[in-house]
This record gives C-alpha cells, sequence and structure tokens, in this order.
C-alpha cells in the first residue's frame, strides 16, 4: 500500500523508468541547467535522509526549510523535502521561533548562527553541487561536504503515513495526505514558475511524482528563453 512519495519514487524505478527525467531545473539568468532522473534524484534524496539521520533527526522532529521559503524550486530544496520525508521529519515551512532539530539555509547563511536549531546546515547551491568556497563558521555545516560521503541507499525504516510531514501557516499534511496530492492527473511534463514554498513543492515535486510525469522548474526573468524551453524540453501546453 503506497503511503508516501518515497513509495512511489521507489516504484517508478522498479517499473523501469528510473533513468527518464524527472526534474530539469534552468535559472534563465545564468543558464545553468540541472537535470535529474529519478534515479538521481532518489540517490540525492537517500544520501540527505543518511545525513539527517546521523544528525539524529528521525520521524516527527521538524526540520525548519528556510530554504523553501527563499528558493522554493531549487532542485536541493526539492532534494531536502523529500529527504525529511523519507525519514518521517516535518518540513517546518512556517515561521518557527522554538526549538527545531534541523536548519536548512542557502548561500545566505550569515545570521543564522545562533539559531534555536539543534544543527544548521547551510547549502551553496551550486550548480555542479559543490560547497562553499570558504570555510563555515563553527555550528553551521556545509552541505555538500557533508552529504557527499553518505551510502546512495536509505535503509531506514519506513515512516508511518500518519506523520505530519508539512507545516505552515495554512496547512498541516500527513506523509499519507502528501501520496495524494495530483493523484489521478495526467502524467505530464508541466513548466514550473516556483513561487510560495507550498505551491511549488506541491507542482515541482508531489505532482510530477504521485503521477509519474516530470517538470521543466525555471527561475529568472528570460520571457524568450522561456518560451524556447516548451519547445527544447517537450513540455506539455
Amino acid at each position: 500500500m503506497v503511503t508516501s512519495i518515497a513509495d512511489r519514487l521507489d516504484a517508478r524505478i522498479r517499473d523501469g523508468r528510473g533513468g527518464e527525467p524527472l526534474i530539469t531545473y534552468y535559472d534563465l539568468g545564468s543558464g545553468e541547467r540541472t537535470e535529474l532522473s529519478a534515479v538521481t534524484f532518489s540517490n540525492w534524496v537517500a544520501k540527505t535522509a543518511n545525513l539527517l539521520q546521523e544528525l539524529a533527526v528521525g520521524e516527527n522532529d521538524v526540520v525548519r526549510l528556510k530554504l523553501s521559503q527563499r528558493h522554493p524550486g531549487h532542485w536541493v530544496t526539492l532534494v531536502w523535502e523529500a529527504a525529511c520525508w523519507r525519514v518521517g521529519a516535518t518540513v517546518g515551512a512556517a515561521a518557527q521561533t522554538g526549538r527545531v532539530a534541523a536548519l536548512i539555509v542557502g548561500p545566505d547563511w550569515s545570521g543564522y548562527e545562533t539559531s534555536t536549531a539543534a544543527d544548521i546546515i547551510a547549502c551553496s547551491l551550486h550548480p555542479l553541487g559543490l560547497g562553499f568556497a570558504d570555510e563555515l563558521p563553527t555550528g553551521v555545516l556545509d552541505y555538500a561536504l557533508e552529504v557527499r560521503g553518505q551510502p546512495d541507499a536509505y535503509s531506514g525504516p519506513p515512516p508511518s503515513g500518519s506523520t505530519t510531514a508539512w507545516v505552515d501557516e495554512a496547512r498541516s499534511l500527513t506523509l499519507a495526505e502528501l501520496a495524494e496530492v495530483g493523484a489521478g492527473e495526467a502524467a505530464l511534463r508541466r513548466l514550473v514558475r516556483p513561487t510560495d514554498p507550498w505551491s511549488t513543492a506541491k507542482a515541482a515535486l508531489l505532482t510530477p511524482i504521485n503521477t509519474g510525469g516530470s517538470i521543466v522548474i525555471a527561475v529568472g526573468d528570460d520571457s524568450a528563453g522561456l518560451s524556447r524551453l516548451y519547445e527544447t524540453e517537450l513540455v506539455d501546453r
């Protein structure tokens, strides 16, 4: 019985579709293009889930994903969301004032050193997945360095479908409820323009995995470049 998007992602790979594109990320301003197949995305998720496990973050722990507020459509953000759900942690997309198990931030990590999080993890968002050029201060972990040596497979116990998976100011959803988002829709290749954390997670992560489709995420302002993506990436109109 499917109770999470982890199950659906695993099923996609078992069905022989693991090598097909799942997420294609474009930064129209810089020209960056990153494509992740289901297998590659799953490997990143497994590595990140193992990192969470190493940091003793697990089922029902809250991970404050500041990254989803600043960079909702970046592929690294989507990896973190899926990794939290893999271990059963709650993605906290709302403003959090109390103590949380981990705080995930982007390149703009400065100022979070006094956070109430047990662990602060900074993501460089480098196009090639590299870390920061300069050493980070004590108390701030470099995601790229920490995740690199983690196993490509996650063997921890599956969390309960009733586990709270997403919390923001407007909603609280369980893992089982996330597995139903978009279910029944056509398996299309959609273009996604990131907006708020929930709308982006719904369109760029949950819907393609739950439907068997794929997505092209485009950030930045370039109307001509955006129009070209429909043709070059074979986006369904």
